[in-house]
C-alpha cells in the first residue's frame, strides 16, 4: 500500500482529503503545519506528498525546499495543492522541484490522477536508473518533467506578443513551432462550411499550443487568436524533438497531457451535442470562469459570440438564456461584463 503525505493546515479539508486518499487504497499520514509535515517527511519517507502553500510556521515553498535539501527525502514525488492560480506562483512551485500542481477546488478524478501519474513515473524512473546507472546516468542538465520542459520554453523560448483580437496562427498555416502561453487567454477554433466559427479549446497561462504534429511543414488544423493581451514562448518542432529524444522521462508525461487535451474536447462535444441549451449556457459560463481563474466576485470579460461557439448554440438563444439566469438571480450582467451570483445553482442547471 502506497504511503501518502498530506500537509494541511485546513481541518476540514484535511480530513475530508485523508478519507478520501484512505477510499482509493492509501495509508495516509496527515500534518496541520509545514514545520510538522517536514518532520513527518523524514521519519515516514512517504512515496508521495501533497502539500498546501499558505500555512503557519513553514509555508509550503518552505516544506518544499527543506525536503529538497535533505538526501533522504528529496526524491520524494511532491503536489502543490492551492488556491493560489497565477502563472509566477505556479513557476515558483515547479523552479523549487515540484512535480505538479492542483488548484483549490479541485475535482476528486484530478488529485487521484495526479498521485497515480506521479507515483508511476517515479517507479518508471527508478527502474530506468536501476538498469542504466552505469552507462546512462541522469545528469542535473536532463529536462525531468513537464514543468521543468515548461521552464525550458520561458528561459530559452522565442518570446512574442499579441494584442487583443490579433490571430496568433491560421488554419492551413504551414506550423514550424510549439508555444508555451506566458499570459493570456486565447481561444483555438476552426470554421465549419457555412462560415460559422465553432471554439475547439480555451488555452491559459502556463498551457501548450500549437501542437498540430510534430512534423514540420504540417498545416495547422485550427486558428488561434487571443481574447485579451497575450505572451508566448516558443521554440522549434526540431528543438522539441530533439529534447524529448534526449530526455525520455518526460515523453509519458507529455503524452499523458495531449491524451488528458483530448479527453477534453471530447467531453465539450458531448456537451454540445446532447446538453439543453440552458445546460450548455450554464457549462460554458463555468468554463470561462475557470480558465480564467475568476471568482464569484469578479466578473466575466467575454463577447456573447465566443460564449455561444463555446457553447455550440446561436447568439440569440444564448443572450435569451442568460437574460432568464439573471432574472432567476444567477448572475448579473453589466455591458459586456458577467458576474456569477448563484455558482452551485448554475452547477446544476438542468
Amino acid at each position: 500500500m502506497k504511503r501518502i503525505l498530506l500537509i494541511e493546515d485546513d481541518k476540514a479539508l484535511r480530513e475530508n482529503t485523508e478519507e478520501l486518499l484512505e477510499l482509493c487504497g492509501y495509508n495516509v499520514t496527515t500534518a496541520s503545519n509545514g514545520r510538522i509535515g517536514i518532520e513527518a517527511a523524514i521519519e515516514n519517507l512517504p512515496d508521495i506528498i501533497i502539500c498546501d502553500i499558505m500555512m503557519p510556521e513553514v509555508d509550503g515553498y518552505g516544506v518544499l525546499e527543506n525536503l529538497s535539501n535533505n538526501e533522504k527525502t528529496k526524491q520524494i514525488p511532491f503536489i502543490f495543492l492551492s488556491a493560489k492560480t497565477e502563472h509566477k506562483e505556479i513557476r515558483k512551485g515547479m523552479d523549487l522541484g515540484a512535480d505538479d500542481y492542483l488548484t483549490k477546488p479541485f475535482e476528486e478524478e484530478d488529485l487521484t490522477s495526479a498521485i497515480e501519474s506521479r507515483l508511476a513515473k517515479a517507479e518508471l524512473i527508478k527502474r530506468m536508473q536501476d538498469d542504466t546507472s552505469k552507462e546512462h546516468g541522469v545528469t542535473e542538465n536532463e529536462i525531468q518533467s513537464i514543468h521543468e520542459l515548461k521552464n525550458f520554453f520561458d528561459d530559452n523560448g522565442e518570446l512574442a506578443s499579441f494584442k487583443q483580437g490579433e490571430i496568433i496562427f491560421q488554419e492551413g498555416v504551414r506550423s514550424n513551432k510549439i508555444y508555451l502561453i506566458l499570459k493570456g487567454l486565447v481561444k483555438c477554433y476552426s470554421m465549419d462550411s457555412d462560415g460559422k466559427e465553432l471554439i475547439t479549446t480555451l488555452n491559459k497561462a502556463d498551457d501548450f499550443l500549437g501542437f498540430t504534429s510534430f512534423l514540420n511543414n504540417v498545416p495547422y488544423q485550427e486558428s488561434a487568436t487571443a481574447l485579451e493581451a497575450v505572451e508566448l514562448a516558443g521554440i522549434s518542432k526540431d528543438n522539441l524533438k530533439e529534447i524529448l529524444g534526449e530526455n525520455n522521462n518526460i515523453s509519458l508525461e507529455l503524452m499523458e497531457l495531449l491524451s488528458q487535451n483530448i479527453s477534453n474536447i471530447k467531453a465539450q462535444l458531448l456537451q454540445m451535442a446532447y446538453s439543453s441549451v440552458r445546460r450548455k449556457t450554464a457549462q460554458t459560463l463555468l468554463q470561462f470562469a475557470d480558465i480564467m481563474n475568476t471568482n464569484k466576485d469578479e466578473p466575466i470579460k467575454i463577447s456573447r459570440n465566443d460564449l455561444a461557439s463555446v457553447a455550440g448554440i446561436a447568439t440569440e438563444s444564448l443572450i435569451r438564456t442568460l437574460s432568464g439566469f439573471k432574472k432567476e438571480g444567477l448572475i448579473t450582467i453589466e455591458g459586456r461584463n458577467i458576474q456569477i451570483k448563484e455558482l452551485k445553482a448554475l452547477q446544476y442547471v438542468n
